[in-house]
């Protein structure tokens, strides 16, 4: 049927163009609901996801925190009495410090610190290395100062007889010929070469003295060695094979001089350079030549 319009009605007399439009508006609002609800379950995965990544983060962050802490106390385990070693000890406490300090908020940040707490862990390992040497050759110096301790005893006895008691030199030929000292001043001396006797401004210490007149001692090239020991018993060298011959022994000295006696009274000096091995405390400074202990000093070191 026909309306007066030419238009097609349907069966209710309702235009067929205008109910196919109302379908067409019904399957937009069906498929834009779906989509809806897809956008609302997919927004919802993803906070569930986030929440997820971030939880693995914050699970990450705190072991890392936490490994960081136990290589603090473990580096804190190292120092030792060797203030370069605990200089370097220190840096990399700082260093993890540091990294404790800062927030890492993404997988990229916790990447790069847990590569750095594997670079600390390596240096960890080389410092116990570097300590565990240090402390065998403490070792090996006290056995040492044992060993030697009488001896030195002795002969520091013997020089103070020898210096208080001229007499006796000349019924003992041997101990004739020993070079007496006097005069013996120990200075520790800052970078301007002015006295200072902080352990933080010392950069060398001298040891001045008189090698004393013997007109029997054996005249030429000498070489003079200062051996210093500090207040925990170590004698400070900067090498294990710097060492002399002291009655049949050999032993480490801290540093040397050759002189050219003459059998007459000469001024000599001798310098050590700081290697960082100074403590606060009393030092004691024997001098030695021709294997004999020649003089003794003492100096004092503050903080």
């Amino acid at each position: 049927m026909e309306n007066s319009n030419n238009q097609t009605t349907d069966q209710y007399g309702k235009p067929k163009s205008t109910k196919g439009l109302t379908i067409l508006l019904i399957i937009l609002i069906v498929i834009f609901a779906a989509a809806i609800v897809v956008l609302v379950t997919k927004m919802n995965q993803n906070k569930e996801e986030s929440a997820q990544v971030e939880q693995i983060l914050e699970d990450q962050k705190k072991s890392l925190a936490k490994e960081l802490n136990n290589l603090m106390g473990e580096y804190d385990g190292l120092k030792t009495n060797n203030d370069s070693m605990n200089k370097l000890i220190q840096g990399q406490e700082d260093k993890i410090k540091r990294l404790l300090q800062q927030r890492a908020s993404n997988v990229s940040l916790i990447g790069k610190y847990t590569k750095e707490l594997g670079t600390l862990r390596e240096v960890l390992k080389s410092y116990i290395a570097q300590v565990d040497s240090l402390n065998l050759r403490n070792q090996q110096l006290v056995q040492e100062n044992v060993e030697v301790k009488t001896t030195l005893e002795q002969a520091r006895s013997e020089n103070i007889k020898l210096s208080q008691d001229k007499e006796n030199l000349s019924s003992q030929v041997q101990k004739a010929s020993v070079i007496g000292t006097s005069k013996i001043v120990a200075t520790a001396l800052n970078k301007g070469g002015k006295e200072a006797n902080k352990v933080s401004k010392t950069t060398k210490v001298r040891v001045c003295f008189t090698m004393r007149e013997n007109a029997i001692a054996k005249s030429g090239a000498k070489d003079v060695y200062i051996r210093i020991t500090r207040p925990d018993g170590a004698v400070i060298a900067y090498s294990d094979a710097d060492l002399f011959d002291f009655q049949g022994k050999q032993i480490v000295y801290s540093a040397k001089r050759q002189i050219e006696y003459e059998n007459k009274d000469i001024d000599v000096c001798i310098y050590w350079d700081n290697n960082n091995q100074l403590v606060i405390g009393d030092y004691l400074i024997d001098i030695f030549a021709d294997g004999n202990l020649i003089g003794t000093t003492k100096l004092s070191m503050k903080k």
